[in-house]
């Protein structure tokens, strides 16, 4: 008998459904939210709303386009957390409806787990123990990785994630939303070391980003007194030098947390890992330091139900399942397996 698992995603403005049949994902349906866009940020009670109406298509594309029947389904899997308590609810309550109704298990996923967890749906693949640098909107971690259900955060963001300090500064420079991927596009083709900013420090392998979304209003509103067409004549070099300086912090800590545990197994995973200047960055810093370094493709970095189905395969292979009681849990750490 086949292990065939769907999995749905619903943690904030993606909706996405996934089927996995004996460990290889077989599709990836995702519908985006485009009705944030006007707001320059992801409204909570619209994302649940749009959760609502995509739901349904999506799973009934993934289910059909697998070409296995829901009557063949083994478990149906589902992001418990962390996220949007709306946007989670929409998606666990339909999973364990819809498990309920089949007479078929339900497996919870922790979303973090299963960006790095991602790694596993293509070749190659890391080997164990790796660590994972996870950047997201939300959150940025340094995660050992010891085996697909044993991870241990080493350090993370104590303020604003990356991914925020990114679209946060999108906006104050007049980027359209979501601002990191405009950034990203400008950046390349701007100057990394044209404007200074200042790198902050934190104990042990902890990250802050507030400092510098502070740091770069100030120094445009400074330069826009002096020039009022400063941000439009610099755009590009702006958008570079702030994109150098967030990488550079994330470099920092990475390089520190390979050297303390001795390992040279290294991946990025989250929205952000889409970031050509990041992916730049590990590969050159890859060939210096010797690690061997993994890049999911870009559709698994941001949110995706593909992501979701490896690591509920991961936990039906160990016989993890959990019951219909289960809720979510817009926090949810790395390690609560239930």
């Amino acid at each position: 008998m086949s292990c065939n698992i769907l999995a749905i995603e619903s943690s904030c403005d993606e909706t996405s459904a996934s089927v996995i049949s004996d460990g290889k994902i077989l599709n990836n349906i995702v519908a985006t939210q485009s009705v944030h866009e006007k707001y320059g940020g992801v409204v909570p009670e619209l994302a649940s709303r749009a959760h609502q109406q995509h739901l349904i298509p999506v799973v009934a594309e993934a289910l059909k386009s697998s070409g296995i029947n829901k009557s063949d389904l083994s478990a149906v899997a589902f992001t418990r957390g962390p996220g949007l308590m709306g946007a989670l609810l929409v998606g666990v309550s339909f999973a364990k409806s819809f498990a309920y109704a089949l007479d078929t298990p339900i497996i919870e996923v922790n979303h973090m787990e299963a960006h790095v967890l991602a790694h596993f749906i293509d070749s190659p693949t890391p080997t164990f123990p790796f660590i994972c640098l996870t950047v997201s909107g939300g959150h940025t971690q340094l995660v050992l990785v010891n085996n697909p259900l044993e991870m241990e955060v080493l350090g993370e963001t104590q303020d604003d994630a990356v991914g925020e300090a990114f679209d946060k500064i999108s906006k104050i420079i007049g980027l359209p939303y979501p601002g990191g991927p405009h950034l990203d596009k400008l950046a390349a083709k701007g100057n990394p070391l044209a404007f200074s900013f200042p790198l902050s420090e934190m104990k042990g392998l902890s990250f802050s980003f507030s400092g510098i979304k502070t740091a770069v209003l100030y120094f445009l509103r400074d330069n826009i007194k002096k020039e009022p067409n400063f941000i439009k004549d610099n755009l590009e070099d702006i958008c570079a030098s702030v994109q150098h300086t967030l990488i550079k912090m994330l470099m920092q800590k990475l390089v520190k947390a390979t050297k303390e545990r001795g390992i040279k197994e290294v991946a990025i995973a989250g929205g952000v890992s889409a970031n050509s200047g990041l992916r730049q960055t590990i590969l050159e810093e890859a060939k210096k330091y010797q690690w061997n370094v993994y890049l999911p493709k870009r559709e698994y970095c941001t949110d995706n139900a593909a992501m979701v189905a490896m690591a509920a395969h991961f936990k039906y292979q160990a016989g993890m399942f959990t019951d219909l009681n289960v809720s979510p849990l817009a926090k949810l750490k790395i390690g609560n397996h239930g």
